[in-house]
C-alpha cells in the first residue's frame, strides 16, 4: 500500500486503516501523515538499555513498559505518534478494541536526534503536556551523557532536572524508578555513533 502524501487531508479512520497494514510507521496530525524513518545503532542501544532498566525495576508493580511500536494518541490535540518508550501504570487504555493506540501514558521517553530534537522539545512536548495522565517526560541525548527530565507537580507546573555525568542518574517519581546514565549508555561509543537520518515532522504552528 502506498502511504498517503502529507499534502492530502485524510481522516483519522483512514490513517489507522492504512497504518495498521503499513510496513513503516507514520505520525498523524491535523489530517496529514508524516513518515518516520528507522533508527541507527546508538538510538537502538539506548532504547534497549533504557527499556531493560525500567523493566527490571517495574516487574512486580502495576506498571508496563512499551517500546516504540506502541502508538500513543494525544486525545485533546489529535496527534497520533510513536514515542520511543512509554510507561503505563494500572490498566492501559486504548482507543479501540485493536489495542494498538494508548491514551493514558504516565511516562514518555524520547531519544533525541538532530532531525527531531527541536520537535521533541517544542511542539511535541506541547501536545504531550495536554495528556492528563502524563507525569514525567524524559529526553535522552545520543551523542553525550545527558538526560533531561520534566516532572509534573500536583499544581500543574513542570519541574526540570538533568544528569550529565556518567556516574549520575535521575529518579522518576511517578513510577518510583531510576535511570542511571551508566546503564542507559552501556556499550555506546560516542566517537563512532552517527546521527539518525532525517524524517519528516509536523510543522510548527
Amino acid at each position: 500500500m502506498t502511504a498517503p502524501q502529507p499534502q492530502n487531508f485524510i481522516t483519522e479512520e483512514e490513517y489507522l486503516t492504512f497504518e495498521r497494514t503499513s510496513l513503516t510507521k507514520h505520525e498523524y496530525y491535523n489530517g496529514r501523515v508524516y513518515a518516520m524513518t528507522g533508527a541507527k545503532e546508538a538510538h537502538n542501544l539506548i532504547a534497549g538499555n533504557t527499556i531493560a532498566s525500567l523493566h527490571s525495576q517495574l516487574r512486580r508493580t502495576p506498571c508496563r513498559v512499551y517500546p516504540s511500536d506502541m502508538r500513543v494518541k494525544v486525545v485533546k490535540t489529535g496527534l497520533n505518534t510513536y514515542p520511543d518508550i512509554v510507561v503505563v501504570c494500572g490498566q492501559p487504555e486504548f482507543t479501540d478494541e485493536v489495542r494498538d493506540t494508548l491514551i493514558n501514558p504516565v511516562v514518555i521517553i524520547e531519544i533525541l536526534s538532530p532531525s527531531t530534537e527541536r520537535y521533541d522539545r517544542g511542539m511535541k512536548f506541547q501536545h504531550y503536556r495536554t495528556i492528563e495522565t502524563l507525569r514525567d517526560y524524559i529526553l535522552i541525548a545520543q551523542d553525550q551523557y545527558h538526560i533531561e527530565h520534566f516532572s509534573r507537580q500536583e499544581n500543574g507546573l513542570w519541574v526540570f532536572q538533568e544528569a550529565t555525568e556518567a556516574t549520575t542518574g535521575i529518579h522518576i517519581p511517578s513510577i518510583d524508578a531510576s535511570l542511571d546514565l551508566q546503564d542507559v549508555y552501556e556499550k555506546i561509543d560516542f566517537e563512532q555513533s552517527t546521527p539518525d537520518v532525517t524524517r519528516e515532522i509536523p510543522p510548527e504552528e
